[in-house]
């Protein structure tokens, strides 16, 4: 695959089909964190006409929690979990009041989708949030996403919309990804600095980010920062997907494929949607160790793992659940689903097909990751 140009990657962007656009929390409120509702009635119109246009647009828009601590008497963004979790469930729902009042002003319906980290995870929930989207958009309707602040906790979460707005761009097999923060683009240092020069183009995400200099926090009123949106860029990119990042006033301009912000080329053809799954969407549940010879032929592609290469396993899961693969030095060589139970993997290590068939029956003849279930890392 050869190295589009910049044109033909902003090009690809204006003639995008499906485009999912990220919107942050500071693009949505003011300084002291209440919903700005002219900033938001401003970027639906931008994206109104894109839709006008053809385009499907998935929004995911944060803002919930800054736009309920100001109702509920908070000065500023709250620490603890429970708190931001009642903020979230106040200011979602007049989010989605304002979405659907500035939207429906052009005569475009909206659905709300909340989705936790849990749902990209099993495949079944996965499987519904594709199905649920899809048909949403079969009915010209913007699906507006956000992280399910109200129940997500930390210790299993998105932690920001950036990583989330990746995902949700291969759930339905976006063709570009809009990313729109509070900066007109990707600096090579941050933009307070003197010294810092705009990126216009990125052909490599990963080789740039050594010339780059990134700052890792976020606005006041949101979680993310420069590093989450690379992160994000990373995934779309990976997967096939070209994306643009730029302010939220540069939404329309973006969209139409105009010289703003910095866009990103794809790196890679697109992938299956399963395999695009286990890649980014899944979280590994536990660990598959492997010996040299097992790990020479995963890493040669299109190989499945079979229980005579695999030395141990780490964690508890079950069958379908995502695992590392990794060799005896510690090294993750690729994530799969797993076609056992933890619990079952041991007397099964070391033996070959027949040995397997003969000592415990045909069921456990078959590969601990079948090839198909594989992505290398």
């Amino acid at each position: 695959m050869s190295t589009p140009s910049q044109q033909q990657v902003r090009s690809r962007i204006a003639q995008a089909r499906t485009v999912v656009v990220k919107v942050g929390s500071s693009s949505l409120t003011t300084s002291s964190g209440h919903l700005d509702v002219q900033r938001l009635s401003k970027l639906v119109g931008a994206l109104s006409q894109m839709s006008a246009m053809g385009a499907r647009i998935v929004l995911v828009s944060s803002g919930a929690i800054a736009a309920g601590f100001g109702p509920l008497g908070f000065d500023s963004r709250p620490s603890d979990v429970a708190t931001q979790q009642a903020a979230a469930s106040v200011g979602q729902g007049l989010l989605m009041a304002h979405y659907e009042a500035a939207f429906g002003r052009f005569g475009i319906r909206v659905g709300q989708i909340l989705i936790t980290a849990q749902d990209t995870i099993r495949a079944a929930q996965y499987r519904n949030a594709q199905r649920t989207l899809e048909r949403l958009l079969e009915l010209s309707v913007v699906p507006i996403v956000n992280e399910n602040d109200a129940l997500a906790s930390n210790e299993i979460r998105f932690g920001d919309n950036d990583r989330l707005s990746a995902l949700v761009a291969n759930i339905v097999r976006a063709d570009a990804l809009v990313l729109l923060t509070d900066v007109d683009g990707l600096y090579t240092a941050p933009p307070s600095r003197a010294d810092a020069q705009h990126i216009s183009y990125v052909p490599d995400v990963l080789s740039a980010l050594d010339n780059i200099e990134v700052g890792g926090s976020g606005s006041h009123v949101g979680t993310g920062g420069m590093i989450t949106k690379l992160e994000a860029v990373h995934v779309a990119t990976a997967s096939g997907i070209p994306a643009v990042l730029t302010c939220a006033d540069n939404a329309g301009p973006a969209m139409s494929g105009d010289p703003v912000g910095t866009v990103f080329a794809p790196v890679k053809r697109r992938g299956s949607s399963r395999r695009l799954w286990i890649a980014f969407a899944a979280a590994p549940r536990g660990d598959l160790i492997v010996d040299e010879g097992a790990a020479q032929a995963i890493q040669a592609g299109r190989a499945s793992l079979l229980a005579a290469g695999v030395v141990g396993v780490d964690g508890e899961f079950s069958a379908g659940d995502p695992v590392w693969i990794s060799n005896e030095q510690g090294d993750h060589l690729a994530k799969g689903l797993s076609g056992f139970d933890s619990e079952e993997i041991p007397q099964m290590l070391g033996a070959n097909s027949s040995q397997l068939r003969k000592a415990l029956g045909d069921v456990y003849a078959h590969p601990l990751v079948h090839r198909d279930d594989l992505v290398l890392v």
